[in-house]
Order: C-alpha cells, then structure tokens, then sequence
C-alpha cells in the first residue's frame, strides 16, 4: 500500500477516488507522517422491519398437522 502525500492527493485525486471505488484503501500523509485514508463508501444496511409480511402469507389449519400414511409414501419417507 502506497502512501500518497497531501499535494500528491490534490493533483491526482480523480483517480485515488476511482482506487478508492474499486476497493483500496489509499492512505494521504502530510510529510510522512499519515494523517487520513479514502476508503470506498459502504451505504448503510436498511433496517430490517418485523412484520413486513403481516397479511400477505397464511397457513392454512392443516399445515402442520401429522402427515397421512398415503402423504408419506407421495413424498418417499414410509
């Protein structure tokens, strides 16, 4: 990983940007001393909602009732 100092950045930060969007991390120093890094951007995680499927799945009063001797052989576990 190269450190790019500060006036490296200013001329060529188009493309420490597209670096960047591409997944390196580029690291800026003032002298030599390193003081920040372009990352890429991660945009944040949409909080997952209970319910979202209220209403909209269903199970019928039988679903989780045993299965039939005939219902056990259609699917091959007798």
């Amino acid at each position: 990983m190269k450190v790019h100092t500060i006036h490296e950045a200013k001329t060529n930060l188009s493309k420490l940007i597209q670096r960047a969007e591409e997944g390196e991390e580029i690291i800026l120093a003032r002298g030599r001393e390193p003081v920040a890094r372009i990352v890429p951007f991660a945009a944040p995680h949409k909080k997952r909602v209970l319910g979202g499927f209220e209403g909209k799945v269903w199970a019928s009063e039988d679903a989780f009732a045993p299965l039939t001797d005939e219902e056990l052989r259609d699917w091959g576990l007798e």
